[in-house]
């Protein structure tokens, strides 16, 4: 599945060429799942990933893991992982990403919509937390769609920005293992 992530890369705002990207904000939103699936399981074990790009983190055990030059995705199902690295000049504010990462975020994204931008405290230092929701890649076979929840953590540190996307079927029950993952991110 190619998310969002995939398209703007991990600063967003900041890639080169985001302009040329289709614009795929015309697009309707998909109605949420009754009974949605997606939930990851309270048992699931979390192994480390150590990145290239210099910090670890927590992923869930098993998940479908693809490399690429700027990070990593990890997805299971309808649920995914999706860690990059970029260069940039200075750490991401609120106020920054309101004004910039979010618009293009949203007129880049299927059907986004953002509920949160917020500062958050978290082991690795403060980060901005976005909240959205957004449509999934149309399935290559039935052409389906799925509403799903995304988090998006951007941390900021020595001229490195870490950008940790979460996504899930909206409705899952997420908020434990999406925590642990969030604050398990830690620089080498």
């Amino acid at each position: 599945m190619l998310t969002v992530a995939a398209c703007l890369g991990a600063a967003g705002a900041l890639i080169p060429g985001f302009a040329n990207l289709p614009a795929l904000a015309a697009e309707k939103v998909v109605p949420a799942e009754k009974n949605p699936p997606g939930d990851i399981p309270d048992t699931q074990v979390f192994i480390d990933y150590a990145s290239p790009q210099g910090f670890t983190m927590k992923v869930p055990e098993g998940w479908a893991r693809s490399d690429h030059a700027d990070g990593a995705s990890f997805v299971d199902k309808l649920d995914g992982v999706v860690v990059s690295v970029a260069k940039a000049d200075a750490a991401p504010t609120v106020d920054s990403v309101k004004a910039d990462y979010v618009l293009k975020l949203q007129s880049t994204g299927r059907a986004i919509r953002v509920t949160a931008v917020k500062q958050v405290k978290l082991p690795a230092g403060p980060a901005i937390r976005i909240v959205y929701t957004s449509n999934s890649e149309p399935n290559a076979v039935t052409n389906r769609q799925v509403r799903l929840e995304n988090e998006r953590y951007l941390y900021f540190k020595d001229g490195k920005l870490v950008t940790l996307e979460l996504y899930a079927p909206k409705g899952a029950d997420n908020v434990d293992q999406w925590q642990l993952m969030s604050n398990s991110l830690r620089w080498k």
